[in-house]
């Protein structure tokens, strides 16, 4: 099966004309006894396939989590067939790796030999780990589709309202029970989970029971499931170092921008004006209010019936990489108030923000809608025409040779968003 697989591979790069091809082979590959044999398979097809080893399965795993999160600290945990590793990542580096030879078809080896089994082996694999204890406290990154098998099951118990795995987040405490349930659960249920890939099924239990005894050794902070791993890991060892340190979330945004916005460097553009009213602002907000920035201007081409709908989908569905569920919701709260949306649309994934940041979010979509308005999407009007707050005054300035862009609406759009902030709006001309 997994020859026929490569053989169409094979075949569609070669039509594709693809100019550069990676093709790596894993602990499965690594430790099978017929591993040489297979290997020399694939390279009959044409694929240039190298073995990975350990040490390099496990950075390249690392890099993944880091090119998804860049601000991952904690410890990575990539559950193979045959391997799983343990990387220490932070401050976008990969630190201390080990490879353990305990894959998810390795776990029923243990498991039959009573409940503890497995929990006592792994004790016994990390013990003389000593970077892995100072990680208690820390997160733990889960890579693989074991844990993300897992993950939907866990998802569908707690009734997620943003069912997304990317960062998608299982709470320590939820470990044990989610083990139980995994074990009792009916086989049917568990394959008619949305997105839950059949050939997962069989070992679901098996990963929830290696997941619990992750959870009772490290003692963690939370345990994070990641869709980037030893694949994308490969592609961003490759990028430099400056290249490395740019923000997934606003690099995805951009080039999403580019395909349909009307002026190019609009987005940035409406970034930068905004920048005076949020002085302070955590980082982690002020990107999404970036990228809340750079995608606004693909409303355009909406029906307008739809349009604040079709921002809410945009940043709760959209492909972006480096967002929780919380940062997506804050983001369709955004985008949805700069489209004008008026209804209760995003009622359901309150639970997932803080009111105070909702409301700062609601904020942004005001100020982006009314730059909007003001400059028609040209990023000279906004240099033109800055807006601020002083002494409690909101205040937009509009030069006199500008006083044409003057109207009701504008002075609606700015009535609307210092109510918003709780100031008093004022506009300036000449």
């Amino acid at each position: 099966m997994a020859l026929n697989a490569l053989a169409r591979f094979a075949m569609l790069v070669k039509l594709m004309k693809v100019d550069e091809l990676q093709a790596v082979a894993t602990a499965a590959v690594r430790d099978a006894s017929d591993g040489d044999a297979f290997v020399q398979k694939i390279r009959d097809l044409g694929l240039p396939v190298r073995i990975l080893s350990g040490e390099e399965e496990a950075a390249a795993s690392g890099m993944g989590v880091i090119s998804a999160l860049p601000i991952a600290n904690g410890i990575v945990v990539d559950l193979g067939g045959g391997s799983m590793e343990l990387v220490r990542v932070s401050g976008g580096k990969v630190h201390e790796s080990v490879s353990l030879n305990l894959g998810i078809l390795r776990v029923p080896e243990y498991t039959a030999q009573g409940p503890d089994a497995l929990r006592k082996y792994l004790q016994k694999l990390t013990a003389d780990i000593p970077w892995l204890w100072r990680a208690n406290n820390l997160p733990l990154y889960l890579v693989g589709g074991s844990w993300r098998a897992l993950a939907r099951v866990h998802i569908h118990i707690s009734k997620s309202p943003l069912p997304i795995i990317g960062n998608y987040v299982i709470p320590c405490r939820d470990v044990a029970a989610l083990l139980g349930q995994v074990q009792q659960m009916d086989e049917a249920i568990l394959y008619s989970l949305p997105a839950m890939p059949e050939g997962r099924v069989p070992m679901l239990a098996d990963a929830a029971i290696l997941l619990s005894a992750l959870n009772d050794i490290i003692s963690p902070s939370k345990m994070r499931v990641c869709a980037f791993g030893l694949r994308e890991g490969l592609l961003f060892q490759r990028l430099d170092e400056e290249e490395r340190r740019h923000d997934p979330l606003i690099i995805g945004a951009r080039a999403a921008s580019q395909i349909a916005e009307r002026f190019p460097g609009f987005g940035d553009a409406l970034a930068k004006w905004l920048e005076a009213l949020f002085p302070g602002e955590a980082a982690k907000l002020l990107r999404l209010r970036h990228a809340a920035c750079l995608l606004a201007d693909l409303g355009w081409s909406s029906n307008p019936e739809f349009r604040a709908l079709s921002g809410e989908e945009l940043a709760l569905h959209g492909n972006w990489v480096g967002v929780t569920a919380k940062d997506r919701t804050i983001l369709a709260t955004a985008l949805y108030e700069t489209f004008g949306g008026t209804g209760d649309d995003l009622a359901a994934l309150a639970p997932l923000v803080d009111p105070h940041i909702s409301q700062r979010a609601r904020i942004w979509g005001l100020a982006i809608r009314l730059g909007h308005r003001l400059s028609g999407g040209t990023a000279q009007i906004l240099e033109l025409c800055p807006i601020r707050l002083v002494n409690g005054n909101l205040v937009l300035a509009i030069p006199s040779e500008l006083a044409a862009l003057d109207s009701e609406s504008i002075r609606m759009r700015l009535a609307k968003l210092a109510d918003a902030m709780g100031v008093r709006e004022e506009l300036q001309l000449g």
